[in-house]
């Protein structure tokens, strides 16, 4: 039996503008930037890993990868990254999740060999609410939403490279723009299974975010995680 190739696409073209630090993905946690540790969690469980980065820059030292050209959305870095590679699986990931055990990235690739498109996600464990109309008061609570049945999405997401390509060019064509792979593969009626992420698979969005990986560094580093050791 052949064996699946399987590549890791990383699209960090971002500017990221909410953390206020120049491109996000180069930004360091713990003496290396956040790409630098997404892709290498991920270059161990793949066959190669691409990166998609913004016109003119380079990449660092620290990433195992094979750089490409970005676009101006994730959604066209994505587009370009499946044309770079073939692989027959693909994970796409957020160069901003720095934290990924090796267990997520082999239920996410088992999942997606078998159905065709899965995502790391966790079931919501907060109260949420919808806000109401603004006043005095600023924000106000306004209706309660059930939380019985969903998921928070993370990444990685993984893929039949032909799949997620197919519904890549099919939004292109339509003008659609989507918030991730696997709404894509939605909006064409194609399956994704929830794979159980991890809660140290928070993105990287905001100073608040950053603080909590600068905390969180020094406990991952040196250490296996793996099924058994997270």
């Amino acid at each position: 039996m052949t064996a699946v190739r399987v590549a890791a696409l990383i699209p960090a073209a971002g500017s990221g503008t909410r953390l206020g630090l120049g491109p996000k993905a180069f930004v360091e946690v713990a003496g290396r930037s956040l790409l630098g540790r997404s892709a290498a969690a991920l270059a161990p469980h793949v066959d190669e890993v691409l990166v998609a980065l913004p016109a003119g820059l380079d990449l660092p030292g620290d990433v195992p990868a094979r750089a490409v050209t970005g676009g101006d959305t994730r959604q066209a870095s994505v587009l370009a990254l499946l044309r770079a590679t073939d692989a027959e699986v693909v994970l796409v990931h957020d160069a901003a999740r720095p934290f990924l055990p090796g267990a997520v990235v082999g239920a996410v690739t088992t999942a997606a060999r078998e159905v065709g498109a899965a995502t790391a996600a966790l079931p919501v464990a907060d109260t949420l609410v919808r806000a109401g109309p603004g006043g005095d008061c600023g924000t106000l609570w306004g209706t309660l939403t059930p939380r019985e049945g969903l998921w928070a999405v993370q990444t990685p997401q993984g893929f039949r490279r032909d799949l997620l390509l197919a519904a890549h060019e099919a939004a292109l064509a339509d003008g659609f723009a989507a918030t991730d792979d696997a709404g894509l593969i939605a909006r064409t009626g194609g399956a994704v299974r929830l794979v159980p992420g991890d809660a140290r698979l928070f993105k990287v969005t905001t100073p608040g975010d950053l603080a909590l990986a600068q905390a969180l560094a020094p406990t991952w580093d040196g250490q296996v995680w793996d099924a058994g050791g997270a």
